[in-house]
């Protein structure tokens, strides 16, 4: 049997697992775990090159924090994709949180789990400005100092390829854009555009 096959139903299972304890948790607690259930699109840069791109994704609340699972599907085989949660689906993104590397198999699906704040409550805040390490200097370098702001809801999420390269060898463009973990990476391949801006699925979670 394919051993990428084998490993991405490994991987399915530990997140079946790990869903089994979160909703066995809740029901020790006496109630049912909440949780949404949502797609994410195909974006607008990639539609031409990667039709056939979607991804389901389910977050389950334990009354403590949430656990995301996401399933991607239609995607080139063997290549790295980068996950965000984003204040906007698409350009100009407003503010944007790093989560998690996904990684096809050889039919071009790929799951990831993560754990964190992703409801109702997301956001993220500045009180002040304060000094940041500089440490990649790429096409987009790192800011030395952060922009103050008031509290932010981010309730959108992106994946983009983690390589302008891979973007191009799928017939994508081979834009370069600031959303891997080197600030370095190709264009969005998945959004949650299929959701009006200022109420991204995150916010069904109450």
């Amino acid at each position: 049997m394919n051993t990428q096959f084998l490993t991405t139903t490994r991987r399915v299972g530990i997140a079946v697992a790990a869903l089994l304890l979160t909703s066995g948790a809740a029901f020790a607690k006496g109630h049912q775990p909440k949780h949404i259930d949502f797609d994410m699109t195909v974006s607008a840069g990639a539609k031409t090159c990667l039709p056939n791109a979607r991804a389901e994704v389910r977050v389950v609340d334990d009354g403590t924090a949430q656990d995301l699972f996401i399933f991607a599907h239609g995607l080139p085989p063997k290549t790295d994709f980068d996950f965000f949660i984003l204040q906007v689906p698409k350009s100009p993104f407003g503010m944007a949180w790093y989560q998690a590397d996904l990684e096809t198999d050889a039919h071009g699906n790929a799951f990831q789990h993560v754990r964190g704040i992703f409801n109702v409550e997301t956001f993220t805040v500045a009180t002040g400005s304060a000094p940041a390490p500089v440490v990649f200097n790429g096409p987009f370098p790192d800011a030395s100092v952060n922009p103050p702001t008031n509290p932010l809801q981010m309730y959108h999420l992106g994946l983009w390829f983690n390589s302008p390269a891979d973007a191009q060898k799928a017939g994508c463009p081979a834009t370069v854009t600031p959303f891997n973990g080197e600030h370095d990476a190709g264009i969005q391949v998945l959004n949650t555009a299929n959701f009006p801006d200022d109420a991204g699925p995150l916010r069904q979670l109450k």
